[in-house]
């Protein structure tokens, strides 16, 4: 426990599985109290839960919803104040893609990738950083994307509500930063997760090729820049966009 001091209430969406399991585990390793949110996926949020246990957290909680109801937050909030009395960090993590070239792209596609990556953080800091305004602290942490800061062919959707995740994370920095509370965005290039596991062998070589370190990142690498900008080390770092990418934007 070197980074997290005290003992603090942590809330990752998206935390079942992939960066969002690995920002949840380092959380709990360093002390926190975790509660993870996720859709779909019972198995994998139970098997969080018993690592998170493993990991140090006394109580960890896994919450079902969908990102994009703005009424799942009003719950979150509430289990967390019941739990745990209120909410120290939080990782706005969840997200999802449905790639597809501009010109036949569904409306509903963009809409619904739109709402998930960016109408869904929002909905979470609206919901939970009046515990910290209560007790002027808090980090927050969003988690944007390479393609929010570069675009990506194929990936309208995906790219626009990522550079919208960081609008609101600069934005969220000025209204918060005086009130002792960080608001940060971390933007993953190519990480080793079971989306990028899915794609080609020819698409990989060629992501790879873009990237100065030469390989993909781990999620691990992820949640542990995610973990220092949560800590009470990086309380003077507000409004920064830090791209974990291996060189690829660059």
């Amino acid at each position: 426990m070197d980074l997290l001091t005290t003992k603090k209430k942590a809330v990752v969406t998206g935390g079942s599985r992939g960066i969002g399991r690995a920002i949840a585990l380092t959380l709990a390793h360093e002390g926190a109290e975790v509660c993870i949110t996720y859709q779909n996926d019972d198995k994998a949020a139970q098997e969080t839960l018993t690592q998170l246990e493993k990991a140090g957290a006394n109580y960890p909680i896994a919450l079902k919803g969908d990102a994009a109801d703005a009424n799942f937050p009003k719950e979150v909030a509430v289990q967390m104040n019941d739990i745990f009395g209120g909410v120290d960090i939080l990782v706005n993590n969840a997200g999802a893609t449905d790639d597809g070239l501009l010109m036949r792209m569904k409306t509903e596609s963009f809409d619904k990738i739109v709402a998930t990556n960016l109408n869904g953080a929002f909905y979470m800091l609206k919901e939970l950083t009046p515990f910290m305004l209560k007790q002027r602290a808090g980090r927050v942490v969003n988690i944007s994307s390479v393609a929010g800061l570069k675009g990506n062919a194929g990936q309208a959707n995906y790219a626009a509500a990522k550079a919208g995740v960081i609008g609101l994370t600069l934005s969220a920095a000025k209204e918060l930063g005086s009130k002792g509370i960080t608001v940060n965005a971390v933007a993953p290039g190519l990480i080793d997760t079971d989306m990028t596991r899915s794609l080609t062998e020819t698409q990989l070589t060629n992501a790879l090729a873009a990237i100065a370190a030469g390989r993909a990142g781990s999620p691990q690498e992820v949640a542990d820049l995610v973990c220092f900008l949560c800590s009470e080390k990086a309380g003077y770092i507000t409004g920064q966009v830090i791209a974990i990418d291996g060189g690829l934007i660059m």
